[in-house]
């Protein structure tokens, strides 16, 4: 189960990185709201966070991840209401949330 857990936050971890590692030259709103190619690569390992917390979820439900079904809720925003998905958001889920759970990811981690 432990080796499961870990795999799971690896994976968080990963796709945090990423979207740090696309985002780094991205200095503003409006340069990622004109980048669609860059709105679409963020938006797919959110939705894989969103999976992979989901999971955690049913493993560890008492696991301590700040706003746990929030990421989930906008993984499936993204998978079932494409149509809605507002890029402010999302550039505040990179800017703001984030950074707040790749801290979590790394102290459970550790």
């Amino acid at each position: 189960m432990e080796m499961q857990i870990n795999k799971l936050l690896s994976d968080i971890l990963a796709c945090i990185n990423r979207i740090d590692d696309f985002t780094k030259e991205t200095a503003s709103f409006d340069d990622f709201h004109s980048n669609t190619l860059l709105q679409n690569a963020v938006e797919r390992n959110i939705e894989i966070i969103g999976e992979a917390v989901n999971s955690l979820l049913k493993i560890s439900p008492e696991i301590s991840i700040t706003s746990a079904r929030k990421i989930v809720n906008t993984r499936n925003l993204l998978i079932h209401g494409y149509d809605s998905v507002d890029t402010a958001t999302i550039w505040v889920i990179v800017r703001k949330h984030l950074p707040v759970l790749k801290e979590e990811v790394v102290d459970l981690l550790a």
